[in-house]
């Protein structure tokens, strides 16, 4: 089943905008409607305000009605088992659970499974804070 995931974050990296850094990520969420959403890493000049990939993602699904993430795969080019940053694991966390699946990928599909709660023990509850 991550296997799909996979070829969608591996599709998604190539629409990646990564002129300055030149390190392309794609990503991909199976949402809780069913549906996968993509997105890549989008540079702008004036640093920091480009988009990682997870968070293209998110918006993505946000967009097309999605409101939970199922899973997710997260892929770089030059960087086998690339995780999220930390700003993107508290934005993941958002849409997520403390077990949803994120899958840390290479070049030839999913090498690794991580839970949320495992890239990010100490998030932000937004069911205590918000």
């Amino acid at each position: 089943m991550a296997h799909d995931l996979f070829e969608a974050a591996r599709g998604a990296m190539a629409f990646a905008h990564a002129p300055y850094s030149k390190f392309p990520v794609g990503a991909a969420i199976r949402a809780d409607d069913g549906r996968i959403y993509t997105g890549a890493n989008i540079e702008n000049l004036s640093f920091p305000q480009g988009w990682c990939a997870e968070p293209t993602a998110i918006g993505c699904m946000i967009m097309g009605g999605g409101k939970r993430i199922v899973e997710m795969a997260v892929i770089a080019e030059k960087l086998a088992l690339c995780p999220p940053c930390g700003g993107c694991r508290q934005k993941i966390s958002e849409f997520a659970s403390a077990d949803t699946k994120i899958y840390l990928c290479d070049e030839v599909g999913v090498q690794k499974t991580m839970t949320m709660d495992e890239l990010l023990p100490l998030s932000f509850k937004t069911d205590v804070i918000g």
